[in-house]
């Protein structure tokens, strides 16, 4: 590749960058909607090859999204409005058990006297706030009615992305193709190449991670529930979602799943069981799930996982956290090819033999 060609493919790149970051208030329904387009892709080409039309695949694919959404709304939110109401019931038994028998015994093992901390007026403000939630509700709603614009724009975002997933999945092959032919007949053969990579370690993590995701979830919240701990599919969801992000899955589930402990129970055992049940999760995640659904070939290390979130929003906000996975597990594929060209360059062998 030239140099003239090297500079006009920067130049390019950066005027995306610019143009993504100038369109970024709009874009987010459209990225959520490539990626359930790309991820529903792969059913439909496998119902398309079953006598299925394109349409009709595509149709059955997206009310198959449809129902998965649907359903989990009914089972997610009864349970998290149940779990918050359960949680201020329960709360004044908490604070007096945490100010009885912990601070206490932290005291004890310090060697301090016993410290002590405003908790009466902890639990008064408590309660009074959360008994003066519901008349904030209508000073709220005003709020919400008064900024009519926002409300609008959110809602067209919301019926923006099964819109647009339903013509993206549609149209994706066609999409791809006319890309293919696009290309200038001399970078054809070796964009497709990487292309073809990219798409695969992408399916890879992106099939590979929602599976390990759901799978811990459902572990989890078993467990939890075998525990006798309330509200154990919510929480168990919400740590299989939050294992995106390496650990990160693990330590929000045991500060969510040991504080719902503690308030519905109040044991020190029960704690032992949730310590247990995370423990288990993780170990299967590591030594089971990741090398089977997902392997090495991604060669995304957790720190490069935990950055690439971080750096992505930073920079981008909500989009740039949705982005930030897919572009760096595309810039691997990338620099693995740069190190091999530069494995096998002149430079590379002059160097050694200095």
């Amino acid at each position: 590749m030239s140099n003239r060609s090297i500079l006009f493919a920067g130049i390019a790149v950066l005027a995306l960058g610019f143009i993504i970051y100038l369109l970024e208030p709009i874009l987010s329904p459209f990225i959520i909607a490539a990626f359930l387009a790309y991820l529903g892709d792969p059913l439909a080409d496998r119902l398309e090859a079953r006598g299925f039309g394109r349409t009709a695949a595509v149709s059955t694919v997206f009310i198959v999204f449809i129902v998965a959404f649907v359903l989990a709304l009914l089972v997610i939110i009864p349970s998290l409005v149940h779990q918050a109401d359960m949680f201020i019931q329960r709360l004044p038994a908490v604070i007096a058990w945490f100010q009885n028998s912990v601070m206490p015994t932290l005291s004890a093992w310090l060697g301090l006297e016993t410290i002590t901390l405003p908790f009466e007026q902890i639990k008064s403000a408590i309660m009074q706030h959360w008994q003066e939630a519901g008349s904030a509700a209508a000073p709220i709603l005003k709020q919400i009615t008064a900024s009519g614009i926002a409300l609008v724009a959110t809602f067209a975002n919301l019926v923006l992305i099964p819109v647009v997933t339903f013509y993206l999945l549609r149209d994706w092959d066609h999409m791809v193709a006319w890309i293919r032919e696009a290309l200038p007949r001399r970078v054809e053969p070796k964009t497709s190449e990487l292309a073809a990579e990219c798409d695969a370690v992408l399916s890879e993590f992106f099939r590979g991670q929602l599976s390990i995701m759901l799978i811990l979830g459902v572990i989890y919240s078993i467990g939890l529930w075998m525990a006798g701990i309330e509200g154990s599919l919510l929480l168990g969801m919400v740590a299989g979602l939050a294992s995106v992000v390496p650990y990160l899955g693990v330590i929000v589930g045991l500060l969510l799943s040991g504080l719902a402990a503690m308030v519905q129970s109040g044991d020190l055992v029960s704690l032992l069981w949730v310590a247990i049940i995370f423990g288990i999760g993780q170990l299967l995640e590591g030594m089971v799930l990741t090398p089977l659904l997902i392997g090495d070939r991604i060669g995304l290390h957790p720190v490069a996982v935990i950055f690439a979130i971080l750096a992505g929003g930073q920079l981008f906000g909500f989009m740039g956290v949705l982005l930030a996975l897919p572009i760096a597990a595309v810039l691997v594929v990338f620099l693995r090819h740069i190190h091999d060209h530069y494995r096998g360059s002149e430079l590379y062998h002059k160097s050694n033999e200095l």
